[in-house]
């Protein structure tokens, strides 16, 4: 009888917990329009709290017990009293021109991560730029990424291309930090920390599908870690990987795909943590004469052709292979596709000189209207722009008009920081407008160049806001442009090599036959007449 209390008071802990804490799980697949179809896998977990008031940074933090909610991960969120988080690291060039919009926005290829941190009023840049440090540190530990490298000489402020996606508590100020690593890639050893923060792991629920054999086979794929606060809501934490794959590849010559042809595997057990397990298979004029088996659950039309099937997986009783067939199809012949956005971007390097160069960005609009985008560069400090250079063109004619607002942060005086390029640009409907800008090469010392030197130096991807007249409001998605290579002044490092190779060769030469002189007895052989 002594035990019944503890047992009731156990119960009611157990149940506050639950209540607080919700998880969900759901896998959206979207077939494209070139035969290859997204896979887009999403784990969400909602916390009824607040984020950490940095005023408590300087006392012990109250521990923390959590059900679903990845401990690791919100350990590190109230260490640095992090409101909104964005961690992406991808593998492979998003085509946009193909495929459309992502359902994550974050597709530049490398990691890129940007986080509104909450500070007081009395805390100074240096400050906040010592927790962004060891914010990137301890991410950079959790997921087994390199990013740690994302330090002063990769970190700037934009100030239109990230607005927070969720809602910052107004009782206190918050700053952004940006930063990305074009030369980062994901693989297994990320994938692996990234199940372990999920409740079920990979044993069970969608999750058990994340096969890094095809996941890492597909031609682009990428993995996003999401934090934000929504004021009615709590803390919403929602981890996701993305991969697009080629059913035709995998199959042969056929647009017809499953669950074991794309992942090599089936759903067998749900995720009992899970409030909600849904897949979604989008359904649309890509895949006129297709079937789904077995057949949706329920129906939710988007638009006039575009639909969603949903199924429901909470309460799966076995094996669940979900495929599409098309009935009349015999082998699947790639056509050109038109493009899925009215608007387009390119961005290349010109010049062929070691010591200067020029940037070309390139923005068409086959829209009706004025497309107004923000534009943001963030080079390293060895790039650095000339701003009398910058011409803006449209039809070979200088429209320097559409140039509404630009913010330049250079270099700072010991050049180990990175130079930022933020631009509000006007694009007019039906035209293409050419943006140019000359930079500079600087000479960077011998100890500074890669291991890999005479490769280059990736540069980050732009990134292309849309503008809206509504600040509250939101009209289009972010946009990433390709990295691009860029070729510095590099120094013949094979030159102390070969000095070396041909010094020993020559000191060996020497060496062997002055010893030989020196060592070696001469004596007279007298020989006798016989």
């Amino acid at each position: 009888m002594r035990l019944w209390p503890l047992f009731v008071v156990l119960s009611r802990s157990l149940v506050r917990a639950q209540d607080r804490e919700a998880f969900s799980e759901k896998l959206w697949i979207e077939p494209f329009r070139d035969g290859k179809l997204l896979a887009q896998f999403e784990f969400t977990t909602v916390l009824d709290d607040v984020p950490r008031h940095p005023d408590t940074l300087d006392v012990e933090d109250a521990p923390q017990h959590y059900t679903v909610v990845p401990l690791a991960l919100g350990q590190v969120l109230r260490e640095y009293s992090v409101t909104e988080l964005h961690l992406s690291l991808n593998a492979g060039k998003w085509n946009y021109g193909s495929w459309g919009t992502p359902i994550i926005q974050s597709v530049a290829s490398g990691a890129e991560l940007w986080a509104w941190m909450g500070h007081t009023t009395n805390d100074t840049s240096e400050i906040i730029d010592t927790r962004w440090h060891k914010l990137t540190n301890a991410l950079a530990g959790l997921f087994c990424a390199s990013l740690g490298s994302m330090d002063a000489k990769r970190t700037t402020i934009p100030k239109i291309a990230f607005r927070p996606e969720g809602n910052l508590p107004g009782d206190y100020p918050h700053s952004l930090r940006y930063s990305s690593l074009p030369s980062e890639s994901v693989c297994t050893e990320n994938l692996t920390p990234f199940v372990k923060l999920l409740p079920c792991k990979a044993h069970s629920g969608i999750a058990s599908l994340l096969n890094p054999h095809r996941l890492f086979d597909a031609d682009w794929h990428g993995m996003s870690i999401t934090v934000r606060w929504l004021e009615n809501t709590g803390v919403e934490i929602r981890l996701g990987f993305g991969a697009v794959m080629d059913p035709v590849r995998l199959s042969g010559d056929s647009l017809h795909w499953s669950s074991r042809l794309l992942f090599d595997k089936a759903l067998h057990r749900s995720c009992l943590v899970a409030s909600r397990s849904k897949v979604l298979v989008g359904m649309g004029p890509t895949t006129e004469g297709a079937v789904l088996v077995p057949y949706g659950q329920e129906f939710i039309k988007v638009s006039d052709t575009r639909s969603l099937v949903v199924y429901d997986v909470s309460h799966n009783p076995g094996e669940f292979d979900l495929a599409q067939q098309w009935v009349d199809e015999q082998s699947f012949t790639y056509t050109p596709v038109p493009r899925a956005l009215p608007v387009s971007i390119r961005r290349v390097l010109t010049g062929a000189e070691q010591t200067h160069g020029g940037l070309l960005l390139s923005i068409t609009n086959q829209g009706d209207t004025n497309y107004t985008t923000a534009w943001l560069e963030t080079m390293p400090w060895f790039i650095q722009f000339f701003l009398h250079t910058l011409e803006l063109r449209v039809d070979g004619k200088r429209r320097d008009d559409l140039l509404q607002h630009l913010t330049f942060t250079p270099p700072r005086d010991d050049l180990q920081h990175s130079s930022m390029l933020e631009a509000v640009l006007s694009v007019p409907p039906k035209s293409r407008l050419d943006v140019s800008i000359s930079f500079r090469k600087a000479f960077i010392l011998y100890t500074e160049h890669p291991p890999d030197a005479h490769r280059g130096w990736d540069l980050p991807a732009a990134v292309l806001t849309p503008v809206c007249s509504d600040p509250s409001g939101s009209c289009g998605e972010r946009m990433y442009t390709s990295t691009l290579l860029v070729d510095l002044a590099t120094p013949d490092f094979s030159m102390p090599y070969n000095v070396i190779i041909m010094s020993s060769t020559v000191v060996a030469l020497f060496f062997g036959s002055i010893f030989n002189l020196l060592t070696r007895k001469f004596v007279v052989v007298r020989v006798g007449k016989t």
